[in-house]
């Protein structure tokens, strides 16, 4: 811990930086936390493709409307949590983590069953009103807090934090790791949980002048594996999760740990020039290729209609091209392919009706 402190110290002293340090330090971190938490799950945009979008509001190359739509929400969401975590007077609030969580998933929409067999509407912003669980690596089923007991874990929770934070006895890696693992234990929302978790950590780091760090993506299976040995450590039960204790969950402060003094380390090599590069995605990741633009055009905006429609049932030919910034006549021309591809139905009028996507 000496050294930690040491290196702190060392980045806490060199603030503030001069404007184009800070300028980079920020890009930098804005662009690989967006790219990383997003791609932990699931999302498809390549480091390039969200480099383009955050930078310059562009794609390049086939992309699913969801992905760009909730990368830009989750960029959002960061800096709010950004205004939050400097915003001293105002404590925590069960408000504020339901706000970030309607942001980053970018308003209520539409998620097929694993199996296919049906579609349910996801609500974003409020805690979730159906169970939800995982599998373990060893098949068996894994739950978290029920939709009956989130309300109380939750205000429980930030309660909690509050007061922890108000008497310092916990240093901010372990708030943070405490935090983050009671959270995910709680599984507070229908979607979004992990992006929230990992949004609060930083909140935490930041408010205690930390500087944010990043878990990339190509570690994601070290990520889940230290969480899982504090599931050991910790057991089944969701409310044992959700007042899980610092040497119950060593293994996942350990990971933190090592995150938190790897960012340290890089941030004051950048401020005392011996490094310019301070970017926290894997470089395997970063050198995938953005796609050729005009590659598979019919098909890539097929793709977007088609998303849109899961996403947005009721959506219009002309909303959707006022989205996909093209005119109403070629979405109607790809609409009409789809049909006859029986890929989709439209049900009722073209005003009060709803697509179905077969």
């Amino acid at each position: 811990m000496n050294s930690i402190q040491h290196l702190l110290k060392e980045w806490q002293e060199a603030q503030p930086m001069n404007e184009t340090l800070q300028r980079r330090f920020d890009q930098s971190f804005m662009i690989d936390f967006n790219y990383n938490s997003n791609h932990l799950e699931g999302n498809a945009l390549t480091y390039g493709q969200t480099k383009l979008l955050l930078l310059f509001g562009k794609i390049k190359g086939e992309a699913l409307f969801r992905d760009c739509e909730e990368m830009k929400a989750h960029n959002v969401a960061l800096e709010m949590m950004k205004i939050e975590a400097k915003d001293y007077e105002r404590p925590l609030s069960e408000s504020f983590i339901r706000e970030l969580n309607h942001t980053i998933l970018a308003g209520d929409f539409f998620k097929v069953s694993k199996d296919g067999t049906y579609k349910y509407k996801i609500h974003t912003g409020v805690y979730k009103t159906r169970p939800n669980s995982v599998i373990t690596p060893t098949g068996e089923l894994f739950d978290y807090a029920s939709p009956e007991e989130t309300p109380l874990l939750m205000g429980e929770l930030v309660k909690w934090y509050n007061e922890e934070e108000y008497k310092a006895e916990l240093n901010p890696i372990e708030l943070a790791a405490l935090f983050h693992y009671r959270c995910i234990r709680i599984h507070p929302f229908e979607d979004g949980n992990g992006r929230i978790a990992r949004l609060l950590v930083n909140y935490i780091f930041l408010r205690h002048n930390y500087p944010m760090f990043v878990i990339p993506a190509a570690d994601r299976k070290n990520y889940l594996n230290a969480l899982s040995l504090c599931d050991e450590n910790v057991g089944k039960e969701p409310f044992k999760g959700a007042s899980a204790t610092m040497e119950q969950i060593k293994p996942f402060y350990d990971y933190i740990f090592a995150f938190a003094t790897k960012k340290l380390e890089f941030a004051v090599q950048f401020i005392q020039g011996q490094i310019t590069d301070i970017s926290e995605t894997d470089e395997e990741q970063q050198k995938e290729p953005i796609p050729a633009s005009g590659v598979s055009v019919n098909v890539s905006l097929k793709d977007k209609i088609v998303d849109m429609m899961i996403q947005m049932p009721s959506i219009t030919v002309k909303e959707m091209s006022k989205l996909l910034s093209v005119t109403a006549r070629t979405v109607y021309r790809q609409v009409d392919n789809l049909k006859k591809e029986n890929k989709i139905e439209r049900t009722g009028s073209d005003k009060t009706g709803y697509w179905k996507v077969n």
